[in-house]
């Protein structure tokens, strides 16, 4: 079985969710054209990732913080609406990043859409990075699961949760096929593009797995936009990499690491089968006897007493 997969990155519409929307239905369809099944698109895409969060003190960002409010996402509501429906006209699986509100908080969300157009996941990170604490609210547990679709067992993490080895594990244990992930881009330069690399190459050797990772890209006007300051501007530059990563941690297709576009391959889902006759890490390889790890898939909501 092969499945052709794309990581898009992708300048989003700084503070319109309306615009970038239009942005991610139209990268659906001419992806689609090319007969891609899996489409990935950059952490928190929908409307923006907060570059400003990373360039601006807590007390000089209150505006945008609140514009990003104004323009966070509702799950469901008209923008899960309107991109279900674009899986389902396409027939494609998509995952998209956005900032969800509800009610006085934002999270990190990650919505993984069946090409029916249904949400088959929908998790928010669980721990925000470093200056995303001023911006998010923490995730919990109940969306560190692996889903069953059509195309195979799909998983999905967000930027620096690929670094938190327990989380990769618990992913890896209820037999991951494809890792879907995806990091703001656009920022730290290439040290931040090294890791991302890292993270993902290492994650598909250990786990056996796919890996779909998408980066956004700003444009030199847009770093202006976030901050007027020429040597905060340069933390704005570089730090992308979007790729496809094989089960061996070899890439499939060039690596994009400037710019708009697509990286798109074809997933030989028997090289799955292929590196865990060698290395299978929650299988032969592993030890249960010696090493165990418990998960709280619970939802945890604030809620009053009666």
């Amino acid at each position: 079985m092969s499945i052709r997969a794309a990581a898009i990155q992708l300048s989003p519409v700084l503070d319109s969710a309306e615009g970038t929307v239009e942005r991610v239905l139209t990268a659906i369809a001419d992806a689609a054209a090319q007969g891609v099944q899996l489409a990935v698109f950059p952490e928190t895409f929908v409307p923006y990732y907060p570059y400003f969060s990373f360039v601006q003190a807590p007390v000089t960002m209150g505006a945008r913080h609140t514009k990003l409010y104004e323009h966070a996402v509702s799950v469901p509501g008209p923008v899960t609406e309107a991109v279900g429906a674009a899986a389902r006209e396409h027939g494609m699986h998509v995952l998209l990043g956005v900032n969800e509100r509800d009610h006085g908080t934002v999270y990190n969300a990650q919505l993984l859409f069946d090409d029916s157009g249904s949400i088959v996941l929908h998790r928010r990170k669980i721990t925000p990075s470093f200056h995303e604490r001023m911006v998010w609210g923490q995730g919990d547990g109940s969306g560190m699961r692996v889903v069953p679709t059509s195309l195979g067992r799909i998983g999905a993490l967000a930027c620096w949760e690929n670094f938190n080895p327990l989380a990769r594990a618990a992913l890896m244990a209820q037999h991951e096929e494809i890792h879907c992930t995806h990091f703001p881009g656009s920022m730290v330069g290439p040290v931040f593009a090294d890791q991302i690399e890292a993270a993902i190459r290492h994650h598909a050797a250990e786990a056996a797995s796919f890996v779909v990772c998408a980066t956004g890209w700003l444009s030199d006007a847009q770093i202006a936009s976030v901050t007027p300051d020429p040597a905060l501007q340069k933390t704005l530059r570089g730090g992308c990499c979007s790729a496809i990563i094989s089960p061996e941690g070899q890439h499939l297709a060039p690596k994009r690491t400037e710019g708009e576009g697509c990286v798109i391959a074809d997933l030989d889902m028997a090289l799955i089968t292929k590196r865990k006759r060698m290395m299978d890490s929650v299988g032969h390889y592993a030890r249960p006897d010696i090493f165990t790890l418990h998960v709280d898939t619970a939802e945890k909501r604030f809620s009053t007493m009666p």
